[in-house]
């Protein structure tokens, strides 16, 4: 929107014509239409009108002229959701405008913008318009119960034909899919649950019980599919089943299944294996020092390239490649030493106390400082006569520095499908999943902690987030040019939030003037601009 003044010379006479004028698309061209005539105002006002569009600092009004009635947040709320809606995220969740399809697209572009609860989200109907996209009345507070817990019901209903609509999208034959776990604590009282328990919690929060992630992307870290399974549930359980889906619901049968070792172990490999699939993971520490005592690998290869591939005679179908980053071998040093000196200390302290202990309760002390760090294998320890004796296993110490930053990645995949390069970068690309985590457990869609007190709310409250991360993740593809390097190393200072912050200053401001109602969209920055154009859309 903006301010026209145009200029019509007749006799000698200047004539000036000032239009409210608006860009619009249609059929791919650009066309203006004309809002309002305002040029029978005052100068005064005119000037006014032109800093409420152009959202500059708007001192005193013709309040006779102009009627400002209400300023809202718009540009990130509006970009989102056509984002959207040029996602097909509408269609997927309904292929039929209804008012819960609407309000589910609300509460997806909500979690990005906001986060926070649904009922904060619902506290937001008179500062965002938000909700008037999605078709509610200016003024009037959408319901917490009809308008986010009924859709939430509703779309999780669709969970199982929208992700079979993902998955046609961003899987196909022979593709890599990339699957990994993690898990997310609740708050409040569970006890009718099948759902929640407890287990091994990755949050750091002892003492909660929680839910267990599963989370299927595609090789870019594209999310396809989210289930959530019992909070005591193991990650290498969850494999089978996540595989069968991909054949069996989605249609998938070639494809490479790539997780992290504790994910892949050998049995669940052959599970796998069976289905048809390929796969690719890491070998765990006593499985590299087996093939060290076979001589299939040697310790010296590590040094000599940063990147080798040896094959087993046994099952020579199998490709190891073999690749060290000194960088985290010197993290791993210096994290188990300062772990193995914790434990000294702590040896220390146990062994010179004063007060007299039984061997049942020292045995069980020392277990509880060998637990806590973590480096069992590194000492020896007995306990005599309520007395505590313990030394350093210099060997053991030696023999897991030599493995340190050295990892192999193990594949059935053939050669010709992916060179040695090609399978170290596909294993890199699982860390798009734990980014994806990340991004949703606090980084910016903060799916915890979980408030939902029935199964199926938490069901759907995970996949509304999944849905949300699916929007984020083409947003920041888009706008990858805005946070790659500048090309001298140094970064842009382009953030997601930043992103999100300059689209929130764009704002509509409701008003009258001279009894015409406009909505008036403050004029983007070039910054505002440049965001706007990556993303493809036009306010």
């Amino acid at each position: 929107m903006y301010v026209e003044e145009i200029k019509n010379k007749q006799k000698n006479k200047t004539y000036v014509t000032v239009l409210i004028r608006e860009t619009y698309r249609k059929a791919g061209k650009v066309l203006h239409r004309t809002l309002a005539n305002i040029s029978k105002l005052p100068r005064p006002t005119i000037e006014q009108i032109k800093r409420i569009i152009t959202r500059e600092t708007i001192y005193a009004l013709d309040r006779e002229s102009i009627n400002v009635e209400q300023a809202r947040e718009y540009g990130a709320v509006y970009t989102l959701w056509q984002m959207a809606k040029a996602l097909q995220m509408d269609t997927m969740i309904y292929s039929r405008s209804e008012q819960w399809r609407n309000d589910v697209l609300a509460m997806i572009v909500g979690r990005l913008v906001y986060q926070g609860s649904k009922l904060s989200l619902t506290n937001l109907y008179d500062t965002t318009a938000l909700w008037e996209l999605a078709g509610h009345e200016s003024g009037i507070r959408p319901d917490v119960e009809t308008h986010c817990y009924e859709p939430l019901d509703r779309l999780l209903e669709r969970q199982a034909a929208i992700q079979k609509a993902l998955a046609k999208k961003h899987l196909q034959e022979g593709c890599m899919i990339l699957y990994d776990i993690t898990s997310s604590y609740v708050e409040g009282d569970y006890t009718n649950s099948e759902l929640v328990a407890y287990g091994y919690n990755r949050d750091g929060k002892r003492g909660h019980e929680q839910i267990v992630i599963g989370l299927l992307t595609n090789q870019e870290g594209c999310p396809v599919a989210v289930e959530v399974f019992k909070g005591n549930t193991s990650d290498q359980t969850t494999v089978l089943g996540q595989a069968k889906k991909v054949a069996e619901d989605y249609g998938v049968k070639s494809v490479v299944f790539a997780g992290d070792r504790g994910m892949l172990t050998p049995k669940r490999i052959e599970e796998v294996t069976e289905l048809g699939y390929k796969t690719l993971t890491a070998l765990t520490h006593p499985q590299i020092r087996a093939l060290l005592e076979k001589k299939v690998i040697q310790l010296g290869l590590f040094d000599e390239r940063n990147l080798a591939e040896v094959r087993d005679p046994d099952q020579p179908n199998l490709r190891y490649v073999l690749s060290r980053n000194p960088i985290i071998a010197e993290e791993e040093t210096t994290t188990r030493q300062a772990l193995i000196s914790k434990a000294t200390e702590a040896f220390e302290k146990l062994k010179n106390r004063k007060k007299k202990q039984t061997e049942q309760e020292l045995s069980a002390a020392v277990g509880k400082i060998l637990g806590r760090y973590k480096v069992g294998k590194f000492f020896e320890w007995k306990v005599d006569q309520s007395h505590l004796e313990f030394s350093l296993r210099a060997e053991k110490i030696e023999e897991e520095k030599a493995l340190d930053g050295c990892y192999i990645i193990r594949t059935d995949v053939a050669e010709t499908e992916l060179n040695t390069a090609q399978v170290r970068q596909s294993y890199k690309q699982l860390a798009q999943v734990e980014k994806a985590f990340r991004n949703l457990k606090t980084v910016s869609l903060e799916m915890r902690p979980i408030y939902h007190h029935t199964d199926d709310r938490i069901r759907a409250h995970i996949f509304l987030c999944m849905l949300a991360y699916y929007v984020q993740w083409h947003m920041v593809k888009q706008l990858q040019p805005l946070f790659e390097s500048d090309g001298k190393g140094k970064n842009r200072r382009w953030s997601l939030d930043i992103v999100l912050n300059q689209l929130k200053a764009i704002r509509k401001t409701v008003c009258t003037i001279e009894k015409v109602p406009l909505d008036i969209v403050s004029t983007p920055s070039s910054a505002q601009q440049k965001i706007l154009d990556l993303l493809n859309v036009s306010l």
